[in-house]
């Protein structure tokens, strides 16, 4: 049968959808992937046919904050967070369905997959009649009728749905659609976990191919730690407390510094770290002993998968919910600035110090119960059904 694949053009929110599209086509499936141009050619060279549809969400979120002094992440919350709800709830789910909808008329695909974080795609098979099925990138959150943001970003959806004929379901996840969750029980919302529409899929790593540092692969006589803040909102700053912080331990540090961080702003660095733009994470988070970020899905997910500890710089949105999450399975620690408590708190200029970073991970590393309520996450990840099952299981979505 014909799938369409959809995701924003982000890697947080194509990457985890990945496996599944190509167990799609490993089972004899005509797999569509509709997303920005920017991800086309990893695309196609995944042997992908390819869709433009949507837009980036810098543009979405430069639109959103027109008129203010700044930008995502460096003004005040109260300036930004309705712009940030304007973006996910409004924007890009407007102008992905507008995009979509007559690619789904014209192509007819038997099924449509969609990233959760782009209701957009949803709300076109919808209104073509098409049978969707919800694909997770992030953890979920609880249904809060007291969070205003939370009613917010629904009653904006709930008005682009309108425009595109399609009326929400009361009581439902978002659309109210078969949500496949890359989420284990122990960190996924307790509230969520029970769900009729939820139905388990191992998260499975997806990352480019490329060398791992050298270090990696030699024997080595000290633990490793894998530090990176991400693609989207890590800063010099904070990547450079980070930095300083895990120099101070006996061990090996490898950092990826990601697209939006220069290698030039760290000209001295200590001979056991070792940094680099990119690295194929999935493999090295497999080697590593500790694991320190932003606390975005993919790297949570992918630590959790190699039994990996983990320490959180939550930066935010969903980094805050991860973090929360694995401290509370005991598999790991958070780390927040003073005065920060939520996402909502956060500035992109604040940096938890360098000697927090030293004190949490040196811990972290000579904990035992953290290793083992890792491992013991692992497992259970390990237990939920592969991409190759639910792939298999496809057709009885339509």
């Amino acid at each position: 049968m014909k799938i369409l694949f959809s995701s924003h053009p982000g890697y947080g929110h194509t990457h985890p959808l990945l496996p599944l599209a190509l167990a799609a086509r490993q089972a004899g499936h005509d797999v569509l992937y509709a997303t920005g141009e920017r991800f086309h050619p990893l695309l196609r060279g995944l042997g992908f046919c390819t869709v433009p549809a949507g837009m980036p969400i810098r543009d979405a979120f430069a639109a959103a904050l027109a008129g203010t002094d700044g930008t995502n992440g460096q003004v005040p919350p109260e300036e930004w967070l309705e712009p940030a709800v304007r973006v996910l709830n409004e924007i890009l789910p407007r102008r992905f369905a507008a995009d979509l909808l007559p690619v789904l008329r014209a192509q007819r695909p038997d099924l449509v997959v969609y990233q959760a974080g782009n209701p957009g795609a949803g709300l076109a098979a919808h209104r073509a009649g098409i049978p969707a099925v919800c694909h997770a990138n992030a953890r979920a959150e609880a249904i809060d009728p007291a969070d205003r943001w939370q009613r917010r970003g629904m009653q904006l959806l709930r008005a682009v749905a309108a425009e595109n004929g399609v009326e929400l379901p009361e009581g439902q996840y978002l659309l109210g659609d078969r949500y496949l969750d890359i989420y284990p029980d122990p960190l996924q919302e307790t509230s969520f976990v029970d769900r009729p529409e939820r139905m388990l899929l191992r998260p499975v790593p997806f990352n480019e191919s490329g060398e791992l540092p050298q270090i990696v692969l030699a024997g080595r006589k000290r633990p490793l730690v894998y530090l990176t803040l991400g693609t989207v909102l890590g800063t010099a700053a904070a990547l450079r407390a980070a930095v300083d912080g895990l120099s101070a331990l006996d061990a090996e540090v490898v950092v990826a510094a990601g697209p939006n961080i220069s290698l030039a702003d760290f000209p001295a660095l200590p001979a056991h770290v070792h940094l680099k733009q990119w690295v194929p994470q999935a493999e090295l988070l497999s080697l590593a002993d500790l694991a320190v970020h932003h606390g975005g899905s993919a790297t949570t997910l992918g630590a959790a998968g190699s039994g990996v500890p983990q320490l959180f710089l939550p930066i935010g949105f969903d980094g805050f919910l991860n973090a929360g999450a694995v401290a509370a399975a005991g598999a790991g620690r958070r780390l927040l600035p003073e005065g920060v408590q939520r996402w909502e708190d956060r500035r992109r200029c604040d940096v938890v110090s360098a000697a927090a970073v030293t004190e949490a991970a040196g811990g972290l590393l000579a904990d035992p119960g953290a290793r083992q309520a890792a491992k013991a996450i692992a497992e259970e990840i390990a237990t939920m059904p592969s991409p190759a099952d639910i792939a298999a299981r496809l057709p009885e979505f339509c």
